[in-house]
């Protein structure tokens, strides 16, 4: 059997190696955990598919998630590839205002190799305000592709997909209990997704997550995190984004999210995202050889009939009205302040 499932993820994609050493940490039980091969382990998630397993590529690969979950291949589904060009300014859409996540004090974090993702679960004390109710936090997760490559966010502009991306996903704390009651409910949740770009600075907010992989190495370790400001993980400006109608990324892909996907990418360095690359498996401990956890985002859905909305006015490539006068006046300064010096130099040789 063992075999047969790292011929499997294989055949999605993932590269194989020799598995590393075991973490060195010993984790005191996680709520919602059992007890499996000498170290805690975590239960199913709230979000996830229950039934069939299922991956990225091969047999049970993302073409084939309609047939075990039907909601894969409904009409709203994400992510999308948004458009600029045909994206509708809005300007009511208000800047998002998240509460609580800077300081997020008797807290902690649990962070989770769940076999798809690392995902860091949150407390319901961060909030946020802006949307057309009030939602409460549940977890983060990231999207990477692999070494070598660029593609790794699940949502696109113009065509164009960067390393990674990060998810936050909240629930509809107006009207639900809890995520369990909201995820499948038309507006049960709000998910935040921020593209992630490579800088030539570290980010020191994603160290709290980057410096943890060692320690949830294999699928279904965990590992408890200190709280931190969790404002650092977003774009220093919240008041640019598209907004859109859409799906879980992930099976059981419940038409039940509303997305905000901010203009402005966050930056990693190229050491933090090769963190991502390479310090995480897709296999169990006791399985070998492990393979690596890479290309876990979904190719952009149709958007059929939706509407994308914006809170700026966006122009082509996703430049804001802005962007592009700034742009235009800084190529025409360029183009006076060679005129000028190509005219001061032929008057000083008359």
């Amino acid at each position: 059997a063992t075999a047969l499932w790292v011929k499997y993820l294989r055949s999605r994609g993932f590269a194989t190696g020799q598995a590393p050493s075991a973490a060195q940490s010993h984790l005191k039980k996680p709520p919602g955990s059992c007890f499996r091969g000498g170290k805690w382990g975590i239960t199913r998630l709230p979000l996830e598919g229950r039934g069939s397993h299922w991956t990225y590529e091969g047999p049970h690969g993302q073409e084939h998630w309609p047939d075990s979950y039907p909601d894969c291949g409904r009409q709203a589904q994400s992510p999308i590839d948004i458009q600029t060009g045909s994206v509708q300014y809005d300007p009511s859409l208000l800047p998002v205002e998240p509460e609580g996540y800077r300081d997020p004090s008797g807290s902690t974090f649990t962070l989770t190799n769940n076999g798809h993702t690392v995902q860091l679960s949150l407390p319901q004390s961060l909030r946020l305000h802006g949307l057309p109710s009030k939602y409460s936090a549940v977890q983060l997760h990231l999207h990477w592709g692999g070494k070598g490559h660029p593609k790794g966010s699940e949502h696109q502009v113009d065509g164009r997909a960067f390393p990674a991306e990060l998810h936050v996903v909240h629930f509809n704390s107006d009207k639900y209990a809890n995520v369990s009651e909201a995820k499948d409910k038309p507006d049960g949740l709000a998910v935040l997704g921020v593209f992630l770009e490579v800088g030539s600075a570290e980010n020191p907010a994603y160290n709290h997550i980057l410096d943890h992989l060692e320690d949830i190495q294999y699928t279904e370790q965990e590992t408890p995190v200190a709280a931190f400001d969790v404002r650092g993980l977003l774009p220093a400006h919240l008041g640019h984004y598209f907004r859109y109608n859409g799906s879980l990324t992930t099976p059981p892909c419940h038409q039940s999210v509303l997305w905000t996907v901010f203009h402005q990418p966050a930056r990693l360095s190229a050491a933090q995202l090769e963190k991502l690359h390479k310090s995480v498996y897709a296999t169990e401990e006791e399985t070998s050889p492990a393979v690596l956890l890479l290309d876990n985002f979904r190719a952009p859905q149709p958007l059929n009939q939706r509407t994308v909305l914006a809170s700026f006015p966006a122009g082509p490539s996703g430049y804001s009205a802005g962007e592009i006068a700034a742009i235009i006046f800084g190529v025409l300064l360029g183009c006076l302040s060679i005129f000028l010096a190509g005219w001061i130099v032929a008057k000083r040789i008359r």
